[in-house]
C-alpha cells in the first residue's frame, strides 16, 4: 500500500492559485521579454556556425595542455584570412574558425597549410576533425531552417484548430512565436551557435510547448462542459491547477534528462542541451503567462456559447 503512492507530490492536489488575476502583468513582461530578445536578435545577432555563414573548422589536439597564444602566433600570417582560435573543452584541444575560400582546391590548400604551421608550432598536433561549407550551401541551409520552422508552427495551429475550437489555436500559435523569440534571444546573450543543431533544439521545444498546451487545453475543454455557470476565468484556473502537477513533473522529467547532458555531455551537445534547458523552463511558464490570458480574451464571451450542453441523468 505504501509503494502504490507517490511518495511526495510536486503540486498538492488542493492548490487553488488564481492565475489569471495576475494575466495582465504576466503577458506584458513576457511581452517585453520577447520584443527584447527580436532586438537582440538584430543587435548584436546570433553567432551563426558554420553550418549559416559557411568556412572552415578544424578541430585540434595538442600532446600537452598548450598556451593558446601558441596556436594563435601558429596560424599568423599564412594568407588564409582572419583565423578564429579558441578552446574547446580542455586546454589541450582548440577549435579554429577559417572564412570561406572559394573553390575546393582553395580550401583544401588552406586546410594544409594551417595543418603544416600547427604541428611546426606544436610537434605532435593531431587534426580531429576538419568541415568546410560553402557561401551557396550555408545561405540554402539557413533558409530551410527557416522554412522548416514556419512548416512546423503551421502544422501545429492546424492541429489545435481541428482539435479544438479556433481560439485555442490563436492562443497556442501566438505563444509559440513568442517562446521561439525568446530562445532567439537567449542564443543572442549566450552567444551559443546558431546552427542545424540548434534548430534541431527549436523544433523539439516546439513539440514539448505544444504537448504541454494540449493537455491543459483538453482540461479546460471537459471543464467547459462539466461546469456550465463557471465564470471562464475561474474555469482557466481551475483547469490549470488541476493539471499543474502533470505539468512540472513532465518538465522535471526532461531536465532532469537535458541538464546532465548539457554540463557533461561536451562542447560538442553543450548548444543542444542548453538551448533545451532554457526552451522547457520558457513553455512551461508560457502556459500561464501567455496562452491562458489569450484564451480568455478571445473566448471570454464565445466558447460558453459554443460548450455542448449536459445531458440530463436518465
Amino acid at each position: 500500500m505504501f509503494l502504490s503512492r507517490p511518495l511526495f507530490r510536486l503540486v498538492p492536489d488542493t492548490t487553488n492559485i488564481p492565475f489569471m488575476k495576475g494575466r495582465v502583468v504576466g503577458f506584458l513582461f513576457s511581452l517585453f521579454l520577447s520584443i527584447a530578445s527580436v532586438v537582440l536578435g538584430f543587435y548584436p545577432g546570433l553567432e551563426k556556425g558554420i553550418d549559416f555563414r559557411g568556412g572552415i573548422i578544424m578541430e585540434v589536439r595538442t600532446p600537452a595542455p598548450v598556451d593558446i597564444g601558441l596556436i594563435r602566433n601558429g596560424v599568423a600570417g599564412l594568407d588564409v584570412g582572419d583565423v578564429g582560435v579558441q578552446e574547446f573543452g580542455d586546454s589541450a584541444t582548440f577549435l579554429l574558425r577559417l572564412p570561406v575560400q572559394g573553390e575546393e582546391a582553395a580550401t583544401q590548400a588552406a586546410v594544409s597549410r594551417v595543418r603544416g604551421a600547427l604541428e611546426q608550432a606544436a610537434p605532435g598536433l593531431r587534426v580531429l576533425r576538419t568541415e568546410a561549407v560553402g557561401n551557396r550551401v550555408s545561405a540554402e541551409l539557413f533558409q530551410g531552417s527557416l522554412i522548416a520552422l514556419g512548416i512546423s508552427m503551421l502544422a501545429m495551429m492546424v492541429y489545435i484548430w481541428f482539435r479544438f475550437e479556433w481560439q485555442f489555436a490563436v492562443g497556442a500559435i501566438v505563444t509559440l512565436i513568442l517562446e521561439t523569440t525568446k530562445v532567439v534571444g537567449f542564443l543572442a546573450v549566450t552567444r551559443i551557435e546558431f546552427n542545424l543543431t540548434t534548430v534541431a533544439a527549436v523544433l523539439t521545444i516546439i513539440g514539448f510547448s505544444v504537448n504541454d498546451k494540449v493537455v491543459v487545453y483538453d482540461r479546460m475543454r471537459e471543464n467547459l462542459r462539466k461546469y456550465k455557470t463557471m465564470p471562464l476565468q475561474a474555469l482557466i484556473d481551475k483547469s490549470i491547477n488541476e493539471t499543474l502537477n502533470r505539468t512540472i513533473g513532465t518538465s522535471m522529467t526532461l531536465l532532469l534528462s537535458a541538464l546532465p547532458l548539457a554540463l557533461f555531455g561536451g562542447e560538442t551537445l553543450a548548444g543542444f542541451a542548453w538551448t533545451m534547458v532554457f526552451g522547457i523552463v520558457a513553455t512551461t511558464s508560457s502556459s500561464i503567462t501567455l496562452a491562458a490570458p489569450i484564451l480568455l480574451f478571445l473566448g471570454e464571451h464565445r466558447l460558453r456559447r459554443s460548450a455542448e450542453p449536459v445531458k440530463a441523468a436518465s
